[in-house]
Protein backbone atom coordinates (compact mmCIF):
# COMPACT_ATOMS: atom_id res chain seq x y z
CA UNK A 1 0.00 0.00 0.00
CA UNK A 2 1.23 3.28 -0.98
CA UNK A 3 0.98 5.87 1.88
CA UNK A 4 -1.56 8.47 2.01
CA UNK A 5 -2.15 11.71 2.91
CA UNK A 6 -3.18 11.07 6.06
CA UNK A 7 -1.40 12.14 9.26
CA UNK A 8 1.33 10.36 10.63
CA UNK A 9 1.27 8.74 13.63
CA UNK A 10 3.28 9.51 16.56
CA UNK A 11 6.20 6.89 16.72
CA UNK A 12 5.24 5.57 19.60
CA UNK A 13 1.74 4.58 18.35
CA UNK A 14 3.75 3.14 15.22
CA UNK A 15 5.73 0.71 17.20
CA UNK A 16 3.08 -0.36 19.63
CA UNK A 17 1.01 -1.36 16.55
CA UNK A 18 3.94 -2.65 15.28
CA UNK A 19 4.44 -4.74 18.31
CA UNK A 20 0.71 -6.23 18.39
CA UNK A 21 0.91 -6.77 14.33
CA UNK A 22 4.53 -8.97 15.43
CA UNK A 23 2.57 -10.68 17.83
CA UNK A 24 -0.20 -12.12 15.12
CA UNK A 25 2.59 -12.39 13.08
CA UNK A 26 3.81 -15.02 15.57
CA UNK A 27 -0.23 -16.30 15.95
CA UNK A 28 0.10 -16.98 12.68
CA UNK A 29 2.99 -19.56 12.76
CA UNK A 30 1.63 -20.92 15.12
CA UNK A 31 -1.79 -21.77 13.92
CA UNK A 32 -0.09 -23.11 10.94
CA UNK A 33 1.95 -25.61 12.98
CA UNK A 34 -2.02 -26.63 14.20
CA UNK A 35 -2.56 -26.72 10.90
CA UNK A 36 0.27 -29.25 10.10
CA UNK A 37 -0.25 -31.07 13.38
CA UNK A 38 -3.91 -31.82 11.95
CA UNK A 39 -2.81 -33.00 8.44
CA UNK A 40 0.41 -34.97 10.06
CA UNK A 41 -2.44 -36.65 12.31
CA UNK A 42 -4.68 -37.05 10.05
CA UNK A 43 -2.02 -38.81 7.28
CA UNK A 44 -0.66 -41.09 10.29
CA UNK A 45 -4.33 -42.09 10.90
CA UNK A 46 -4.81 -43.49 7.39
CA UNK A 47 -1.27 -45.01 7.40
CA UNK A 48 -2.22 -47.03 10.16
CA UNK A 49 -5.28 -48.24 8.52
CA UNK A 50 -3.15 -49.69 5.66
CA UNK A 51 -1.06 -51.10 8.72
CA UNK A 52 -4.08 -52.82 10.14
CA UNK A 53 -4.67 -54.14 6.93
CA UNK A 54 -1.27 -55.45 6.01
CA UNK A 55 -1.15 -57.10 9.78
CA UNK A 56 -4.57 -58.67 9.42
CA UNK A 57 -3.05 -60.56 6.14
CA UNK A 58 -0.09 -61.37 7.51
CA UNK A 59 -1.87 -62.98 10.76
CA UNK A 60 -1.82 -61.23 13.06
CA UNK A 61 -5.56 -60.25 13.21
CA UNK A 62 -6.04 -59.91 17.00
CA UNK A 63 -3.30 -56.93 17.18
CA UNK A 64 -4.88 -55.67 14.15
CA UNK A 65 -8.41 -55.64 15.92
CA UNK A 66 -6.67 -53.99 18.92
CA UNK A 67 -5.42 -51.08 16.72
CA UNK A 68 -8.45 -50.77 14.66
CA UNK A 69 -10.96 -50.51 17.65
CA UNK A 70 -8.84 -48.60 20.17
CA UNK A 71 -6.79 -46.78 17.82
CA UNK A 72 -7.75 -46.20 14.91
CA UNK A 73 -9.90 -42.62 14.60
CA UNK A 74 -8.83 -42.06 17.97
CA UNK A 75 -9.44 -38.57 19.60
CA UNK A 76 -6.39 -36.86 20.21
CA UNK A 77 -7.52 -34.42 23.19
CA UNK A 78 -11.39 -35.75 24.78
CA UNK A 79 -13.95 -35.21 22.34
CA UNK A 80 -11.86 -33.59 19.90
CA UNK A 81 -10.41 -34.77 16.51
CA UNK A 82 -7.54 -32.41 15.54
CA UNK A 83 -10.03 -30.34 13.21
CA UNK A 84 -12.06 -29.41 16.10
CA UNK A 85 -8.98 -28.20 17.84
CA UNK A 86 -8.16 -26.56 14.86
CA UNK A 87 -11.40 -24.58 14.90
CA UNK A 88 -11.77 -24.21 18.94
CA UNK A 89 -7.95 -22.75 18.48
CA UNK A 90 -9.50 -20.23 15.88
CA UNK A 91 -12.95 -19.62 17.70
CA UNK A 92 -11.19 -19.04 21.18
CA UNK A 93 -8.20 -17.02 20.32
CA UNK A 94 -7.11 -16.54 16.77
CA UNK A 95 -10.26 -14.72 15.30
CA UNK A 96 -10.16 -12.43 18.81
CA UNK A 97 -5.97 -11.92 18.41
CA UNK A 98 -6.79 -10.72 14.40
CA UNK A 99 -9.99 -8.45 15.14
CA UNK A 100 -7.93 -6.41 17.65
CA UNK A 101 -4.90 -6.27 15.30
CA UNK A 102 -7.10 -4.77 12.62
CA UNK A 103 -8.65 -2.59 15.31
CA UNK A 104 -5.34 -0.69 16.51
CA UNK A 105 -4.93 0.32 12.56
CA UNK A 106 -7.53 2.65 13.32
CA UNK A 107 -4.54 4.19 15.19
CA UNK A 108 -2.85 4.23 11.84
CA UNK A 109 -5.17 5.71 9.72
CA UNK A 110 -5.75 1.83 8.79
CA UNK A 111 -2.10 1.56 7.39
CA UNK A 112 -0.37 -1.70 7.88
CA UNK A 113 3.36 -2.45 8.96
CA UNK A 114 4.31 1.21 9.24
CA UNK A 115 7.53 0.18 11.31
CA UNK A 116 7.95 -2.03 8.66
CA UNK A 117 7.32 0.50 5.88
CA UNK A 118 9.78 2.84 7.74
CA UNK A 119 12.98 0.21 8.06
CA UNK A 120 12.41 0.34 4.06
CA UNK A 121 12.37 3.90 3.75
CA UNK A 122 16.14 3.89 5.70
CA UNK A 123 17.49 0.81 3.85
CA UNK A 124 16.87 1.01 0.80
CA UNK A 125 19.37 2.59 -1.87
CA UNK A 126 17.06 5.31 -3.70
CA UNK A 127 16.98 5.00 -7.28
CA UNK A 128 18.55 1.69 -7.32
CA UNK A 129 16.82 -1.01 -8.94
CA UNK A 130 15.64 -3.63 -6.94
CA UNK A 131 15.14 -1.03 -3.91
CA UNK A 132 12.03 0.40 -5.18
CA UNK A 133 9.76 2.24 -2.74
CA UNK A 134 7.09 0.51 -4.65
CA UNK A 135 6.31 -2.17 -7.54
CA UNK A 136 5.66 0.02 -10.00
CA UNK A 137 7.92 2.97 -9.17
CA UNK A 138 10.01 3.97 -12.18
CA UNK A 139 13.73 3.46 -11.83
CA UNK A 140 16.48 6.38 -12.79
Amino acid sequence: MRYTSAPEPDPATVEAVGKLTEALETVEVARGHLYAFHRLTGTADFTLDEAIDLLRHAGHGDLAERLETELLGRNVLPGRWTYQVVEDYEDTYYDVFRAFERQSRELTGGRRHLHEAELKRNRRTNGLRGHEAYPDEPVA
